[in-house]
């Protein structure tokens, strides 16, 4: 292809647009030349739908499949709602959602307001249902369900309203996510009757059953990756998005790599996202890493995302809302290390949302009014902040407890800084040590500003840092300083140092000790369930907790806490001081739900004298993933 001296001119000023005209083939050495495009790291944050019939029950994600699960939450809700799903399946749920009040128009209008610069749909769910004209499966929302195309829809408004499109599928895992629905009760009136995934009519919606293989994430069948292919490819040639999301690593070999190719061949300034869990290919730099609920513990040489939501993924009418500070600390700290933030805007069944996100919406509209120039368009500094919060770097990790003294950092050109401060200060000195002068430090500072005020503030420079006299102001959530400086990338901020683990002092009485005091070992995380910190994400045998405990002489003590989980599993807790090590195991039987806790009493441990380490951890060979709340210590007579 020949191009004239205009268009070459064009591509010269426009990097990624020349970056992105290649021609890539279906393998990792072509795909390999990919470069994130300009305007994704400029976006910063995007908003996603993550909508379809698994919100008509109300009872939060993974609904589909769940409600095949005897015992648990979603299958006795279904009971309840609907019926037994050997009569009253899934398939009734589709017919249900009819999205009567969904207005893609309006909505976009106040995603773009919070600040999004792009918006995601989605495509297909682990529960098989396309939510556009599906050319190659008859169960999707234009001839079912709302017979709308949900996909079209959400591309027209974000068009409209000048945002980048996405669409997320999860396609690839349905194949054996639906295996559930092949079961049967196992007790009770409907013993052995079978659920409705095994009905034959039925099975271009609940797949056939997968062999033992194939169970991982990812199916090993061939003809399920042709159609995965069939029904992605058509995915992304009707709509030609800006960003394609997989919910896991890149599918099926081949299949997978040739949607890439033809997702970035379709124009300049595409985005594939997958996931680095195991599941599928992971192939650095031939697309960005998403990272589900996560983090990072630094500056990553990478574009990356974080995809979260203010609550669960589907609506849930038990699980309460994120607040505006929440989202604003998290797309802060994300964007500080190159990183940006797709967050879940929950909707209702019928495609409206509740009061109290469109106060979080508003809120962030707000605050990004004033706020918005020091996160979009910008770069990481040196460092990505300073202060007592540590995030760790990968998925399931989130939920920090992020303050005033915590600060991010992020730069737009040569000359301008903002430092983030993750709270409201208002009438306060903030000394930002990372700015601090020495003998190699050539950067001058000439003014601070606080967003949204004209004056500038005063402020002294030595080597102790720059300390601002921030005035009192009306910053709700967080707080920003622009500082100008005669060279951003002049300074030398000091390495960051881990703060030390709490100390909990037991002399008599109770303590609790919540999971955000613990010093956890592996990809084991925290999470806000309920209103309440828990430990989650708890896949791993090799994954611990520890609290650190100092008694002034030896005490015996009761230890309880309270577990959820799916399975059966065994979890043990050790009293450890030195090479003495007091150790305690519990069988711990379903709870049938995530969120329906229940006590876990250890029993009676002794103490010794001084400071020792509380460690729970799992019994290797019995383990099974769970929900753990705190520790509550009460010293017995």
């Amino acid at each position: 292809m020949l191009l004239t001296f205009s268009a070459l001119m064009i591509l010269a000023h426009r990097p990624d647009m020349a970056i992105n005209q290649r021609h890539f083939e279906s393998n990792w050495e072509s795909l390999g030349h990919y470069t994130a495009p300009k305007w994704f790291r400029d976006a910063k944050f995007g908003i996603w739908a993550h909508w379809g019939p698994q919100a008509v029950p109300e009872e939060g994600d993974w609904y589909a499949r769940n409600m095949y699960i005897e015992g648990s939450k979603q299958y006795e809700a279904h009971l309840k709602a609907y019926g037994h799903p050997s009569v009253h399946g899934y398939r009734e749920i589709i017919d249900q959602w009819h999205a009567e009040r969904w207005n893609p128009d309006e909505l976009m209008q106040m995603f773009k307001a919070a600040g999004a610069k792009y918006f995601f749909s989605m495509g297909v769910h682990h529960d098989n249902f396309d939510l556009w004209d599906s050319k190659f499966h008859r169960w999707n929302a234009v001839k079912m369900g709302p017979h709308k195309d949900i996909v079209g829809g959400w591309q027209r408004a974000a068009k409209k309203e000048g945002l980048k499109f996405g669409v997320s599928e999860h396609l690839g895992a349905s194949y054996n996510w639906w295996y559930s629905s092949k079961g049967a009760d196992t007790s009770g009136p409907m013993k052995d009757v079978p659920y409705d995934g095994n009905d034959p009519t039925l099975q271009d919606l609940y797949h056939p059953m997968p062999t033992d293989k194939d169970l991982p994430w990812y199916t090993t069948n061939d003809a399920w990756h042709k159609e995965w292919f069939q029904r992605v490819n058509d995915l992304i040639s009707s709509y030609h998005p800006d960003i394609l999301y997989s919910d896991g690593g890149v599918p099926f070999g081949e299949y997978g790599r040739q949607i890439i190719a033809t997702l970035y061949n379709q124009g300049p300034g595409r985005v594939y996202l997958a996931k680095d869990l195991g599941s599928g290919a992971f192939e650095r730099g031939a697309f960005i890493e998403d990272r589900e609920r996560g983090g990072a513990e630094g500056i990553q040489d990478l574009p990356w995302q974080v995809d979260t939501s203010i609550g669960d993924w589907f609506y849930n009418k038990h699980w309460p809302y994120r607040k505006a500070d929440w989202v604003l600390k998290t797309l802060i700290d994300t964007s500080s290390k190159n990183g940006n933030m797709l967050l879940n805007v929950v909707l209702r069944p019928d495609g409206g949302i509740d009061p109290e996100v469109k106060m979080l919406l508003d809120d962030l509209a707000l605050w990004m009014n004033v706020n918005g120039e020091s996160i979009f368009g910008t770069r990481p500094w040196i460092t990505f902040g300073e202060g007592p919060t540590r995030v760790k770097s990968g998925s399931f990790r989130e939920d920090y407890p992020f303050s005033e003294k915590d600060v991010r950092y992020a730069t737009k050109g040569s000359q301008t800084l903002y430092a983030t401060l993750l709270g409201p200060v208002s009438n306060q000195r903030v000394n930002l040590v990372s700015l601090s002068k020495g003998r190699v430090v050539k950067g001058v500072v000439k003014a601070v500003h606080l967003l949204g005020v004209s004056r500038p503030l005063s402020f002294t420079h030595d080597e102790r840092g720059l300390s601002v006299q921030v005035p009192k102001n009306d910053s709700r959530f967080v707080t920003v300083l622009k500082i100008t400086c005669s060279d951003v990338r002049a300074f030398k901020p000091p390495a960051p140092v881990e703060p030390p683990q709490r100390v909990f002092d037991l002399n008599g009485g109770t303590i609790s000790m919540s999971p955000v005091d613990a010093r956890l070992q592996g990809a084991l995380s925290y999470e806000d369930r309920s209103g309440e910190p828990n430990l989650a994400y708890w896949f791993n045998e090799s994954d611990s907790a520890s609290w650190k405990v100092k008694v002034a002489s030896p005490l015996k003590v009761r230890i309880t806490s309270q577990w959820a989980n799916l399975e059966p599993s065994e979890i043990s807790i050790s009293v450890v001081q030195g090479s003495q090590i007091q150790t305690v195991t519990r069988n711990l039987d379903s709870t049938g739900d995530w969120g329906a806790f229940r006590l876990l009493d250890f029993g009676e441990l002794d103490l010794p004298q001084g400071e020792c380490q509380i460690v729970v951890k799992p019994v290797p060979q019995h383990w099974k993933p769970i929900n753990l709340r705190g520790l509550k210590i009460e010293v017995l007579p």
